[in-house]
């Protein structure tokens, strides 16, 4: 199975003067672990719950402090054409928990270690 077969639905993006609370609502609405960062329509980072986390540990005011401030810039991503056995060990050996599809500069999804461990678990169960 390939990366490309759990993709559905759609993926929430975000630009980087976004704040903290604003994506943090986001997310919570949308019940989600990470939104891609788009810059001139390319992924440019990764804002998760983790990223989240660690602005509010370190004192940032979410109300001041925009995504660009702290998201995960460089993100590594993966083709739509990867096999889902080489994401999962990706994913266990980076112990990252999100994993940003792409085909060229577009954003296709971004897995969660959850959508990618099911696919490994019960390859029937398709999309996510």
């Amino acid at each position: 199975m390939r990366l490309g077969e759990l993709i559905g639905g759609t993926t929430e993006v975000c630009g980087g003067d976004l704040l903290l609370r604003d994506a943090a609502r986001r997310m919570v609405a949308g019940e989600m672990g990470s939104m891609g960062v788009i810059a001139g329509g390319k992924l440019v980072g990764i804002i998760t719950e983790r990223d989240l986390m660690k602005a509010v540990a370190r004192g940032a005011d979410p109300d001041a402090v925009s995504v660009d401030d702290w998201m995960t810039g460089s993100v590594d991503t993966f083709s739509p054409h990867v096999e889902v056995e080489e994401a999962a060990l990706w994913l266990l050996e980076s112990g990252y928990r999100h994993l940003p599809v792409v085909d060229g500069d577009r954003l296709l999804a971004i897995l969660s270690i959850r959508d990618v461990l099911a696919a490994v678990v019960d390859p029937d169960r398709g999309q996510v």
